[in-house]
């Protein structure tokens, strides 16, 4: 994994190599190994290189024998072995062993089609220089990110945000729509980012620049309810533990040392089985955190799966005051704001595991999210099934089966949940039935918006930015299918891939890769029936199913218990006291609030004094505490003090 960048000039100036240089420069964490720059006439490609596969001849920016193609890229193809070998018998020559050269081969080949080919995590930019043409792709889910702003002057493009920042000519300013996207879904909705006229290339999708026209469009669709080859479960759930085999095997190809991060959970646990097997007798390396209140910490039953493979395991202790200390840097590397500190634990334990001396690590995540791991899947269902006769005083009691890791919730009265649940008459025909009362109650942080964003805001409807992107298809899935599919395209990249994922592994030059995500396997699990993904109330059916035997027992009855982290009380400490008050007293002042303009600031006061006081609080002060923090650590960090050069405008 590595970091990309450049620019191509529209205006007929030659590319800069000391703007290059700074652009790598600002991303420099994604490839501490190596860096190298490209320029000629107006494009210039910047790279910073992570060393994993061919690390003695896989410097970048890579050319062609006849220098007419220029590549710079980030990712991995796991397939490049096999891809290599057809170019090879196609007369191709290669002078080293990276999967680099085998994209820029393939795209010699066949042109803009050759990503189709590939089973991987990317973003890549191709100068071609005898078309003076630029082809710019992303994965197919989103893995590895890829920015850009346009302008009449040039496109620059970056791995990270801060690197398109790096030209003096760009403006650096809060988009309040999009921040309003955040405050609703948790993170933007692509191709929008949290700043004003930076974009990010939706995943699944690539970019062509030529004779000084832009044209983008996908070249890969995530379906869900296609009809399904495989009609028996035993034969459905045979089909997933081969593909999952492979994936994972694949996902081992390095010639640096590959770890796990260990969860706790079934989908780690199921990684750890298939690799423990591909890499025996060697040992498996698994990395996992574990916190001090057992309300969040699942050390336990890391251990537990531990000990059954016999791995040589490493726990990563965190503390609040650790998750307090690093949540600046963090929102540095997130490049948005954050509801939730629990990124702040990953960014922490990537550290160790680099500092253990691994540069890769292999995760399980995406299981939830193609295969119904969620318990929003399991609460359309009830939802669903309550909202059809709503007069029933029996079918709401299904409620408390939600969410077993939230006790408080759980214990509220049969009125509370039906009303924090609402199916009403309106909402059972809306595309969005499954993700309503979770988008409710986010939006409910705006209340914290001040008077002057909400005037911007007034004719703005989150809900319309993503009715606009969902395919027509769309509206003939069930439920339980639309549900996974906006799980899969806004939260797992806008924020689980991104904000949890590469963001927090990369910033300590860790790659992580995830085989669950394996392309096969998304597209053979959208023709699993809903049925077998979520059988009455058990999530992840058909895995227990095609995996379960290789794990201990435990898992059979093991709830679903998703990541999280301590939240304020994380940030003020046991008791309200704040260690660093001076600092917090800045960023939540009523100065600085009044000076931004984002937030209302006396209600951002009442909150604050609230949580500094040790007043209990619930799950949306949380939350509301966490994105305002985020949120004005962002305008310091990228607005008003950005460590890169100063701006002026070219937009």
């Amino acid at each position: 994994m590595c970091g990309i960048a450049g620019i191509l000039n529209f205006n007929g100036e030659r590319a800069d190599p000391a703007l290059l240089q700074r652009m790598s420069e600002m991303i420099h964490h994604r490839g501490p190994d190596d860096s190298g720059i490209f320029a000629s006439g107006p494009a210039g490609l910047a790279h910073t290189r992570l060393s994993i596969i061919d690390r003695a001849g896989g410097r970048q920016p890579m050319h062609d024998a006849e220098k007419t193609l220029w590549i710079t890229f980030s990712g991995e193809i796991f397939n490049y072995r096999e891809l290599r070998r057809e170019l090879i018998a196609k007369g191709y020559r290669f002078t080293t062993q990276s999967d680099t050269e085998v994209v820029m081969h393939l795209y010699r080949e066949k042109g803009d089609e050759c990503v189709r080919d590939f089973n991987g995590q990317w973003a890549f930019a191709i100068w071609d220089e005898r078309r003076q043409r630029l082809f710019l792709s992303r994965d197919r889910v989103g893995v590895r990110p890829l920015f850009y702003t346009l302008s009449d002057q040039a496109l620059v493009f970056g791995s990270e945000i801060k690197a398109v920042f790096a030209h003096p000519g760009i403006r650096r300013k809060i988009d309040l729509q999009a921040l309003d996207q955040v405050f609703t879904f948790w993170s933007t909705v692509s191709p929008k980012t949290i700043f004003k006229g930076i974009f990010e290339l939706p995943p699944g999708h690539s970019m062509v620049v030529e004779a000084g026209r832009v044209r983008s469009g996908a070249y890969w669709h995530l379906r869900s309810g296609s009809p399904l080859a495989v009609a028996s479960e035993e034969e459905s759930a045979g089909v997933l533990l081969d593909l999952l085999r492979d994936a994972t095997s694949l996902r081992l190809r390095s010639e640096a040392p590959a770890g796990l991060y260990l969860s706790g959970g079934l989908d780690s646990a199921v990684i750890a089985a298939l690799a423990r097997q591909h890499l025996a007798p060697s040992p498996l390396k698994t990395f996992s955190i574990a916190f001090e209140d057992p309300e969040f910490d699942e050390g336990p039953s890391q251990g537990e799966v531990s000990r059954f493979f016999g791995t040589d395991h490493t726990e990563f202790r965190c503390s609040d005051r650790d998750i307090a200390r690093a949540f600046p840097e963090v929102i540095w590397h997130a490049e948005t704001p954050l509801l939730r500190t629990a990124p702040a634990p990953l960014f922490l334990l990537s550290q160790l595991v680099r500092d253990r001396g691994y540069k890769v690590a292999l995760t399980g995540e995406g299981a939830d999210e193609i295969l119904g791991g969620y318990d929003i899947f399991k609460e359309v269902k009830i939802r669903k099934f309550c909202g059809v006769r709503p007069s029933s005083t029996i079918r709401p009691l299904l409620l408390k089966r939600l969410y077993p890791y939230q006790p408080n919730l759980r214990t509220q009265p049969e009125s509370y949940l039906r009303h924090f649940f609402a199916s009403k008459p309106e909402d059972l025909g809306s595309p969005f039935f499954s993700h309503l009362p979770r988008w409710r109650m986010t939006a409910g942080l705006k209340r914290f918006f001040s008077d002057g964003v909400r005037s911007e805001l007034m004719n703005h409807d989150a809900l319309h930015d993503v009715e606009s992107m969902l395919p027509t298809e769309f509206y003939r899935w069930d439920d339980f299918s639309r549900a996974q599919y906006l799980e899969t395209t806004i939260l797992l990249p806008g924020y689980i891939l991104s904000s949890q994922g590469d963001r927090m592994s990369m910033a300590h030059s860790v790659e992580v890769r995830h085989p669950f995500l394996d392309h096969r396997i998304i597209e053979f699990a959208a023709g699993i029936p809903p049925r077998l993904k979520m059988k009455t109330l058990i999530e992840k059916y058909i895995l227990k199913k095609s995996a379960g035997h290789l794990l201990p027992g435990s898992f059979k009855r093991r709830p679903k218990r998703p990541y999280r982290a301590p939240e304020a009380r994380s940030i003020f400490g046991n008791g309200g006291a704040w260690p660093q008050d001076r600092e917090m007293s800045e960023f939540l002042g009523e100065r600085r609030i009044q000076k931004t303009g984002l937030f209302d600031r006396l209600a951002v006061q009442r909150l604050f004094e609230k949580i500094k006081s040790g007043k209990a609080i619930g799950m949306r002060d949380n939350m509301a505490f966490t994105a305002i923090w985020s949120t004005e650590l962002l305008v310091d960090q990228f607005v008003e003090n950005y460590r890169g050069v100063s701006a002026h405008s070219i937009h």
